[in-house]
């Protein structure tokens, strides 16, 4: 008698409303059944059934057990299908939400590299600033920048990027080049339109401290590419990932704001919905990410 049997078969009755009819769900013997739910009850020493001659009836304790037990043989069948679906090719719809700035850049190119790799995926990729609710909207996964508001989701780091604060050499020469933090509070600092009006910064002194910036800004836009074009422009001040002002920088469009300060560096996650199992097609993303990532460092983008 093994314990999973035993499980199996008080579980086959209880749906079944019999011994026989379990047996014929099991395909096993009545009398096996019946020896199997007898030693289930004496190995944990409460009854579990009531039995007569004409009917079953499970006892209060006996619906208590059944009902955890269902989700123990539920999850031994979601382990039995991974393992098999592990060894298989990745197919099937894949719905991910990604970071506005991160799609533009990298995923709208690395994508056809990703799905070349998988040619029975099909992919939907939706480009957002402001973070998805995975189990609500439907979504498969998402790739956030930021530390993570929802503690009961699973993630999984793929990298680091630096923000830095950049301006036009004009708006510089217009308004002055700001020494110190508190000197920002007398500039127009930029924000997209998916912050509040109001937003903070967290910025980092010389020494390391956080020290929070409010920000007021002249204008709203969409996104971060948007932010950049009125930054070069000569409309204030912006606070931009490497990724989003690198070129702009190198080519001399805008320039970093008191370089001496320690940038602030976030962290990119792939994030999906809890559950005790990742499906090979979420897998195959992450690895994808992880390989594209893998090389960069925080300002090298």
């Amino acid at each position: 008698m093994d314990r999973f049997g035993e499980i199996q078969a008080f579980v086959a009755v209880f749906e079944q409303g019999s011994f026989h009819g379990a047996a014929q769900k099991l395909n096993i013997s009545k009398s096996a059944v019946s020896k199997y739910v007898l030693k289930l009850e004496e190995r944990l020493g409460v009854q579990l059934l009531h039995r007569t001659t004409r009917r079953i009836c499970v006892t209060d304790i006996g619906k208590v057990y059944c009902e955890h037990a269902t989700k123990v043989l539920r999850d031994l069948s979601e382990a039995d299908r991974l393992a098999v679906s592990m060894q298989s090719t990745v197919d099937g719809s894949l719905r991910m939400s990604i970071a506005n700035d991160l799609g533009l850049m990298f995923a709208s190119s690395a994508m056809y590299s990703f799905l070349s790799k998988f040619p029975d995926l099909n992919l939907r990729m939706d480009f957002r600033d402001q973070y998805a609710d995975l189990i609500s909207e439907g979504y498969d996964m998402a790739i956030w920048i930021g530390e993570l508001e929802d503690s009961s989701l699973r993630a999984r780091k793929l990298a680091d990027v630096n923000y830095h604060l950049v301006a036009s050499p004009v708006y510089c020469e217009t308004n002055g080049r700001p020494k110190a933090i508190k000197d920002l509070r007398q500039h127009n600092l930029l924000n997209a339109s998916h912050k509040s009006k109001n937003a903070v910064w967290n910025l980092l002194t010389p020494s390391g401290r956080r020290q929070k910036v409010p920000t007021t800004s002249r204008i709203s836009v969409g996104d971060n590419q948007l932010l950049l074009k009125a930054c070069v422009n000569g409309l204030g001040i912006a606070h931009l990932p490497s990724f989003v002002c690198s070129d702009a920088l190198q080519q001399g469009l805008v320039e970093k704001i008191m370089p001496d300060l320690p940038p602030v560096t976030k962290p990119i996650y792939a994030v999906y919905p809890p559950g005790h199992f990742v499906s090979q097609k979420v897998r195959a993303c992450i690895d994808f990410w992880l390989e594209a990532f893998a090389a960069k460092s925080p300002d090298d983008w």
